[in-house]
């Protein structure tokens, strides 16, 4: 059965490797990206639907919801692809440390407010988050914005970290009412991500390592498809962390809930 489904992070890399094998499959795919040009271009390419946001503005995140919400009563699948591996410490206009924002935030707004589409579709929610999280992450709720021994990867680790405890309370609030929601570690992607950054992960990604021993983003796209066309409940479990199509346990802080309501506060939404 055709599903709507919308990827952020979709004009490159494994967003987009998804977007064109989901509408090979006949799906119908909500293109989201930060570049006009680029998201445009690729948009075009496949002939479908696409909307432009940056996440380091809230701003943008708010007025991408109302669009998308305005054109699609219900969403069968969200999937919170877009992230950075970023530099030096830098703050917002909207006041938050950028890592924090782009990876983690941004996404908890953009999916707080496409519920009423999501609940409508008994919508999976799909964070592409990473083993960062296991290996760089330490997350303190009264350091959200890592005032406090900041490093770009572990600013990374703990937005993914963040998004893994963002899967597991979305499940535990709203399964009973339909929604599912998974998080996986894609692998290491020979594509344009982290290229920019100001950050010993950024000088990797601009060697030829990566093209030489990592997956091509078609290849390390085939768990993003796993999740969005599969039957969470049957072919996996709504709540958990996935790594190489394998649940994986995560060395989680028990803060899931808490996190949510300060993110929430933070963003001036109802818990």
């Amino acid at each position: 059965m055709s599903k709507t489904i919308v990827i952020t992070g979709a004009s490159d890399g494994i967003g987009l490797a998804a977007a064109r094998q989901l509408l090979c499959e006949g799906h119908r795919v909500v293109m989201v990206g930060r570049s006009p040009h680029k998201t445009r271009a690729a948009a075009e390419e496949l002939r479908t639907e696409h909307f432009t946001a940056d996440f380091a503005s809230l701003g943008d995140v708010r007025a991408l919801a109302a669009k998308i919400a305005a054109r699609h009563r219900r969403i069968d699948v969200l999937v919170n692809n877009a992230g950075a591996i970023l530099g030096e410490r830098t703050v917002t206009g909207d006041g938050f440390e950028e890592s924090f924002q782009v990876n983690y935030l941004a996404h908890f707004l953009l999916t707080r407010l496409l519920m009423a589409p999501l609940l409508a579709g008994g919508a999976s929610v799909i964070q592409t988050s990473s083993n960062a999280a296991r290996l760089s992450s330490r997350v303190e709720l009264d350091d959200l914005n890592n005032s406090r021994r900041y490093s770009p990867v572990r600013a990374y680790g703990n937005a993914k970290m963040e998004l893994i405890l963002f899967t597991q309370e979305l499940h535990r609030r709203y399964h009973s009412r339909g929604l599912s929601a998974a998080a996986f570690h894609p692998g290491g992607v020979a594509s344009g991500f982290a290229r920019a950054s100001r950050s010993p992960v950024g000088t990797l990604f601009r060697s030829p390592v990566p093209g030489l021993f990592f997956q091509s983003p078609a290849k390390a796209a085939g768990q993003m498809l796993w999740l969005a066309t599969s039957e969470p409940g049957r072919n996996w479990a709504s709540g958990g962390y996935y790594e190489k199509r394998s649940l994986r346990a995560v060395n989680a802080p028990s803060v899931a809930s808490e996190l949510w309501d300060r993110s929430a506060g933070l963003l001036g939404l109802a818990p």
